[in-house]
């Protein structure tokens, strides 16, 4: 392998950007062999249609216009590496030595992480949410660097019609993303995410299949014919362990289906206009696609933050000397792309000045007879009072979100179980709090998602730790573990030890499908506990 360096000046700064060798392509399969990209999702829950598409939805849901939350985990920080996926190096991306296209990206997350933390931006809309765990989704960007994979592209497993070169599936995306990573041995958790950028005629599709509803399970914009044209972008978490979270946005530039064509700075704003922005953002506050926070009733049931303002620009601040738009000043540069979603007010925002206090969400569980469970969230309080009470169950396919204004509530569960549960805490502004938990029917209370051999064991001592292996009555297809000392773990019942004496926070994620927000069934809870080593 080989690992070369180049400095790229960005405007005015110069920064060295370390990129990928040229990784080994994938082994072939023997003929007749299983592909192993098909045992892969054959689509992502979340995705930016195509602009052209009829929409169909409405800003307002059952009640409030507001996301819900389901219980999973969300992103409290997130470091990013751009990986730009060219055989023939970034001369691919356009004009330019290297082209504005690549450089453009990375100033855009320089300028990102350079203001993180403060309330100018778009990024800052996302700071209002929570887990169950207490983690908040900072404004806490950090720009890992960006990547240059020379590997060869396998061969197309979608439609080649020119001027599209090469067709690759979400899988064989995955199967790269994991080879960039594993071979810069680069983190794979909820900080940490992987931004694919693939060059002009190098298209996508969900699936491999023909035959799939919409066929290949829909297509990146640039595909050809344009029937199968599908989404601008998308981000989920990978389903071959272990687990890391990415966002793929094949070139869009020029597209009128992605991009209005408003570039302050140049082809790099096509991209960001055209779901870049509004994947990073939905990848924060719901990075395991209709886990953490989504809409969960009514018309826009199953979007996320970014979905329910796609297109929604917001009030320009002014023009730049080249008679571009911009809503967005970072860094001191012009950026012109979509606004956030926020409960707070319920409305799309391009930055949030100040979020209020908090609600407080309160939440105990009590066994009825046979699977009925009994939630009580009368311990809850809001400044003005709690307006609402949104309940996520996770216990049916495509299971609307329940919606009331008093705290307790009944329900029975279709099968004895262990169910992931989420509870949203609303206040007369919208602003809500997430909490939740596993519940299991026929117990009090809630269901640690694993059990550990020793919660105080010497430094150097093996500890057992096992997982529940079914939640929201689907089994656990992929687990994610957290030591809380930098180590992570993908099997259901891992041992560890700690080298160090003090206390470690142990997360686990569990995934057994894509929440009942929308489309899926099956959950992805989190779960943590604490591990004091002596």
């Amino acid at each position: 392998m080989r690992i070369r360096q180049a400095r790229i000046a960005l405007f005015a700064v110069a920064l060295v950007a370390v990129f990928v060798p040229a990784l080994a392509g994938p082994a072939h399969a023997a003929p007749g062999a299983p592909n192993p990209a098909s045992k892969v999702r054959s689509g992502p829950a979340s995705y930016v249609p195509l602009r052209t598409a009829p929409k169909g939805v409405t800003p307002f849901d059952a009640i409030l216009s507001n996301l819900d939350y389901n219980g999973g985990p969300l992103m409290p920080s997130n470091t990013d590496y751009i990986v730009f996926w060219s055989p023939k190096g970034l001369g691919a991306y356009g004009p330019g030595a290297p082209p504005q296209y690549t450089t453009g990206l990375q100033q855009y997350f320089t300028d990102l992480a350079h203001d993180s933390g403060g309330r100018q931006n778009v990024d800052s809309v996302a700071t209002q949410y929570n887990d169950l765990t207490g983690a908040t989704s900072r404004y806490h960007v950090t720009f890992g660097g960006v990547l240059l994979d020379t590997d060869p592209y396998p061969a197309s497993q979608c439609p080649v019609n020119a001027p599209v070169i090469r067709c690759l599936s979400d899988g064989q995306i995955q199967q790269e993303l994991e080879k960039v990573v594993t071979a810069h041995h680069l983190k794979r958790d909820f900080t940490h995410e992987y931004f694919m950028m693939t060059p002009p005629h190098v298209e996508n599709c969900f699936s491999n299949d023909p035959n799939a509803s919409p066929p290949f399970g829909g297509c990146s914009a640039g595909e050809v014919p344009t029937s199968l044209a599908f989404y601008c972008a998308y981000h989920q978490n990978t389903s071959i362990a272990p687990m890391l979270l990415y966002s793929n946005n094949p070139y869009v530039v020029g597209n009128p289906g992605c991009d209005d064509g408003n570039h302050p700075n140049g082809p790099s704003d096509g991209a960001l206009i055209g779901g870049l922005s509004h994947e990073h953002n939905e990848s924060i506050t719901d990075p395991m696609p209709n886990d953490a926070w989504t809409n969960g009733a009514g018309p826009n049931h199953g979007l996320e933050n970014g979905d329910q303002c796609d297109g929604q620009m917001g009030t320009p601040l002014g023009t730049t000397a080249g008679g571009a738009k911009y809503n967005q000043v970072i860094n001191g540069h012009f950026y012109w792309y979509q606004e956030e979603w926020s409960n707070q007010g319920h409305t799309c925002l391009q930055r949030l000045p100040a979020v209020e206090p908090k609600p407080k969400a309160a939440l105990a569980v009590t066994h009825g007879t046979g699977t009925t469970l009994t939630f009580n969230a009368a311990g809850s309080s809001a400044r003005g009072g709690v307006a609402e009470y949104v309940w996520q169950f996770n216990d049916s396919f495509g299971a609307d979100t329940v919606e009331q204004t008093t705290p307790t509530i009944s329900h029975t569960f279709p099968a004895a179980g262990a169910y992931s549960i989420g509870l949203t805490v609303v206040g007369s502004d919208g602003i809500s709090t997430g909490t939740g938990g596993i519940a299991r029917t026929g117990h009090n209370g809630f269901t640690p998602g694993f059990t550990v051999s020793s919660t105080k064991p010497a430094a150097g001592q093996n500890v057992r730790f096992a997982a529940l292996t079914t939640v929201s009555s689907q089994p656990v297809i992929t687990y994610h573990w957290e030591f809380g000392d930098g180590s992570i773990a993908s099997v259901g019942q891992p041992h560890h030890s700690y080298a160090k004496p003090g206390t470690y926070t142990v997360k686990l994620v569990m995934l057994s499908g894509t929440g009942s927000a929308f489309p899926g069934a099956g959950a992805g809870p989190i779960s943590e506990r604490q591990i004091t080593v002596h």
